[in-house]
């Protein structure tokens, strides 16, 4: 097996706006989350979260402590959250062993432990992205499928964003340090994802997006409301979404994403939103 890690630095808004599309690409978006039998991350200077996957074929992969941990486990000092968007899989830390099927999630708390992950089908590999925050003490691990989430049905086909809200590994459903995950799945026909665009300065996001046919597109929004940025996406990318950013998409068919926050407070709710015409 492989570890590939990198690190992000922290922008100030003032400074983003002057990027051009190799540089913005190159701050927010992460483009290479699944590599077979290898897990890759990236080490994000907001709000310390680190965001990757693994995808085990035919060996069993580590969630080894990379360096900027400076830690003897990954979990050492750390929460983590994952989805898995592949075939059946398995997930162990320390002595508890976890099976996965598609669109399933499980959190682990903080604490010393070793985590790998391996497939049960090398012809259909699990893929198992992950969000991991910094976590002040223990909670208990849990896996949640979507029949324990709480759904939120938003939007309408009329309006582009008929779609349902799964919110797996937020406070409602089990207790976290400040991790907070979901997966919200558009529905057929609806392109837009969080429309109206909003920002929480309390919290920063990352964005996964799956299940995007090969040959389509999607066009990721970030940036101040009135000093946008767009960022060209395919499937099985994620993207990074600072707490000054606004997060919204449209793309050229429906598809599903897994959101993840990280931050001051657990409030879902915790949006300031913006009108759709002061988009600029």
């Amino acid at each position: 097996m492989k570890t590939n890690y990198e690190l992000r630095y922290a922008s100030h808004p003032e400074d983003a706006k002057h990027y051009d599309t190799k540089r913005i690409r190159r701050d927010f978006l992460i483009e290479k989350v699944f590599t077979p039998n290898e897990v890759n991350m990236v080490y994000s200077m907001y709000d310390r979260m680190v965001v990757g996957g693994a995808m085990p074929v035919d060996e069993v992969l580590n969630l080894e402590a990379i360096d900027p941990l400076k830690a003897p486990y990954f979990l050492t000092r750390r929460e983590i959250g994952l989805f898995n968007v592949g075939g059946p899989g398995i997930v162990k830390a320390g002595k508890a062993i976890f099976e996965l099927d598609f669109k399933e999630a499980l959190y682990l708390g903080a604490g010393d432990r070793e985590v790998t992950f391996e497939s049960k089908d090398p012809q259909n590999p699990a893929k198992f992205y992950f969000n991991s925050t910094t976590a002040h003490r223990n909670y208990p691990d849990k896996k949640v499928t979507k029949a324990e989430a709480v759904v939120a049905a938003m939007g309408s086909l009329e309006m582009s964003n008929d779609r349902n809200i799964n919110k797996m590994i937020v406070n409602q459903v089990l207790p976290t340090c400040q991790l907070q995950m979901g997966m919200t799945e558009l529905k057929p026909g609806s392109v837009w994802n969080t429309m109206p665009a909003h920002v929480h300065s309390r919290r920063m996001e990352a964005y996964f997006y799956f299940e995007l046919p090969e040959d389509q597109a999607i066009c990721h929004f970030m940036g101040e409301v009135d000093e946008t940025r767009h960022i060209w996406m395919k499937g099985d990318q994620a993207v990074l979404s600072p707490e000054w950013s606004i997060h919204s998409a449209a793309a050229t068919h429906n598809y599903t994403f897994i959101w993840g926050m990280g931050g001051e407070n657990l409030d879902y709710g915790d949006q300031d939103f913006s009108l759709i015409t002061d988009l600029k």
